[in-house]
């Protein structure tokens, strides 16, 4: 009977790459987890599954509707949606064990069941950072989360993008100051303009009940522009009377000040009133980043300031600012759009180390030297011709190989070929340790 093979395939919604590109995403991966060490953040991470009331206790039908959740013996169990619930869980639990503020990264695979779509993905990893504090958190940490930001983007080669950034306590006292008792649901229909543009907005204002002055007013609000100073001025030539409306603009201000002082440029960063971020969850500062020259990609980077993080998990209050970067749709996007450089090879290796003829025992003793000085190296252990390791060396495009045979191993003088110019070289090990570093 013949055998029958099962064809090879991936469920739809999760994203699989070939060595290139797994090593460019690996990059980008390594530049985040940097620029979030540099910045002092401390590395964590939790269980993929967490207990399902865990997950929920935070979520409502939408939540349930898109976690992945099963019972294993008596167990009921969901993999983790978000990164976010998760430390809230973490933070209650361990909070006699944290140093407080707590600055905190994670990097880790989250699980969505949303619709199969382009750009979406239902296994994507989350790249966040937080600070947290059990009592009040200065608001200069508002500011430094955009050098964050700010730092990883140019490193991964995006000079032209826009933090864009709004406080919630202005929305939220403009629209009190107006007489709108339900703020939240104007918040998640004003947070979609860039989606849906500003006649749908309106549309959807009217149709929650607010009359067309009320409206008009909205739209003229949001839509203020000028330079970052001139927004703060216009904000406040309002002369709202409103608690929450002063202290947001006055939060605002300083947050807008301290990111100047971190040494952010000014043109990668910008008071926009259209965002709102729609979780009722954040509560003042809030960011949106996007790339100037693809904005319909939208958000890159988001997040904000919330007051209550584990309140679901403790009756202590943890307040906190925090931003997420969606790597998996990131990097499918960039790589779409042609903006990522194309990785030129399939592998890490630098050096691959070529033994002729008896030589193998002299030839892992070269890269294990190698090894030793930081090099990325390897030996050809196959029984194979010459012009096959060599082959081996060019489909992967592995920059140098060292040739040993009978002769190198009697000299110690050994034959460098640079694969890229096609030159050969007679060094030693440490002149070739010196030029390859280089």
């Amino acid at each position: 009977m013949e055998k029958q093979f099962i064809k090879p395939s991936t469920l739809p919604g999760f994203m699989e790459l070939l060595p290139a590109d797994q090593i460019v995403f690996n990059n980008i991966m390594d530049i985040i987890r940097s620029n979030y060490e540099k910045g002092g953040f401390i590395p964590m991470d939790t269980p993929i599954i967490e207990k399902t009331e865990i997950l929920l206790a935070k979520g409502g039908q939408e939540t349930d509707k898109q976690i992945y959740r099963f019972t294993k013996g008596s167990n009921d169990i969901s993999l983790r949606f978000d990164l976010t619930v998760p430390f809230a869980r973490y933070s209650a639990q361990h909070m006699s064990d944290l140093t407080f503020p707590f600055r905190r990264y994670q990097i880790g695979k989250v699980f969505r069941g949303e619709r199969n779509q382009k750009g979406r993905y239902r296994e994507f990893y989350q790249c966040d950072i937080d600070i947290i504090n059990n009592g009040e958190l200065s608001i200069v940490n508002d500011a430094e989360i955009p050098s964050i930001i700010y730092s990883i983007f140019t490193e991964i080669g995006l000079s032209s993008f826009k933090i864009r950034i709004n406080n919630r306590k202005i929305l939220n006292g403009f629209f009190s100051y107006l007489g709108i008792l339900n703020g939240v649901e104007v918040l998640r229909i004003i947070d979609k303009v860039d989606k849906i543009g500003m006649e749908a907005v309106c549309g959807e204002l009217k149709e929650l009940g607010l009359d067309e002055a009320a409206v008009d007013k909205i739209i003229n609000f949001i839509d203020i522009k000028g330079s970052n100073q001139e927004i703060l001025n216009s904000l406040a030539e309002l002369n709202i009377e409103n608690e929450d409306f002063k202290l947001g603009l006055d939060e605002l201000s300083k947050v807008i000040y301290y990111i100047g002082c971190f040494g952010v440029p000014e043109k990668n960063y910008i008071i926009d009133l259209k965002i709102a971020r729609g979780l009722e969850y954040y509560t003042g500062t809030v960011y949106e980043t996007m790339l100037d020259d693809y904005p319909n990609i939208g958000s890159i980077c988001s997040g904000g300031r919330y007051e209550d993080l584990a309140g679901h998990y403790t009756n202590q209050k943890l307040q906190g600012v925090g931003i997420s970067i969606g790597l998996t749709r990131l990097f499918s996007q960039l790589r779409e759009l042609g903006i990522l450089k194309e990785n030129a090879s399939s592998s890490l290796t630098k050096v691959l180390v070529v033994p002729m003829g008896e030589t193998m025992g002299y030839s892992v003793e070269v890269v294990k030297e190698l090894r030793e000085n930081n090099i990325i190296s390897e030996v050809y252990l196959e029984n194979n011709k010459f012009n096959k390791k060599l082959s081996y060396a060019n489909k992967l495009r592995i920059p140098f190989v060292i040739i040993i045979g009978e002769e190198e191993v009697n000299s110690k003088i050994l034959t460098l070929k640079d694969m890229n110019t096609g030159e050969q070289f007679s060094l030693s090990i440490e002149e070739i340790i010196n030029k390859v570093k280089l």
